[in-house]
């Protein structure tokens, strides 16, 4: 079988119009650039029809049954989600990640026992995101529903990415949530396990000396 590669070749009348669209459709992705957007068309373009039926119906099915906890909007299949509402998850404490992606690492260590809330992104007014496109009303009511009923929501750990819009987010969400009572923590930072020193940018070591703690 003859394999041929699209990248690097402009999009023209040569290229059969439901290749290109393919191909634009995976370039939008994130992550995806027009190299892998190719490979990934000509893949299935040459693999069997089976594969290509099983990535539609999985798209579909995406669309179809996927739904947002309305309690912490992590992606479950009913609401409230196994998460919330397991009995064994501790509700006082309530952990603020930017997508699910980064939920789903965290419950991969094991070691939080508490709940979530996530927020589907962080504020960036530059790209015309503000607090209104995330779920932070839905988490202030959340942690003031907590005041007048058990539970009681007594920390909120702030657990957004060490980026420019992470930290103008938590430090947004610092600012509503201060005046409810709840105790807000941010997640350490500093440097990474097997990391060197001397490659460590300057962000990072500052972080790493001010959440300094006893030995």
């Amino acid at each position: 079988m003859v394999r041929v590669f699209l990248y690097n070749i402009p999009m023209s009348d040569s290229i059969p119009k439901p290749v290109q669209d393919l191909i634009q459709a995976f370039s939008s992705l994130p992550g995806i650039g027009p190299k892998t957007a190719s490979r990934l068309t000509m893949y299935l373009l040459q693999s069997p029809e089976s594969a290509s039926e099983q990535l539609v119906d999985s798209i579909r099915q995406l669309k179809a049954s996927t739904l947002l906890c309305q309690t912490c909007w992590h992606l479950t299949l009913q609401d409230p989600c196994a998460l919330c509402a397991d009995p064994y998850r501790d509700p006082s404490v309530v952990c603020v990640v930017e997508d699910p992606a980064d939920l789903i690492a965290i419950e991969k260590t094991g070691r939080f026992k508490g709940l979530y809330h996530v927020l589907h992104g962080v504020l960036s007014p530059i790209d015309g995101i503000g607090p209104d496109a995330l779920k932070i009303d839905a988490l202030i009511e959340r942690v003031k529903a907590s005041l007048d009923k058990e539970p009681l929501i007594r920390e909120v750990i702030l657990a957004t990415n060490p980026t420019l819009e992470g930290e103008t987010t938590a430090n947004y969400l610092l600012r509503l949530l201060k005046p409810l009572g709840a105790k807000v923590t941010r997640i350490a930072r500093g440097l990474p396990s097997g990391a060197d020193i001397e490659y460590a940018d300057e962000v990072t070591l500052t972080s790493a000396m001010e959440g300094r703690h006893e030995f």
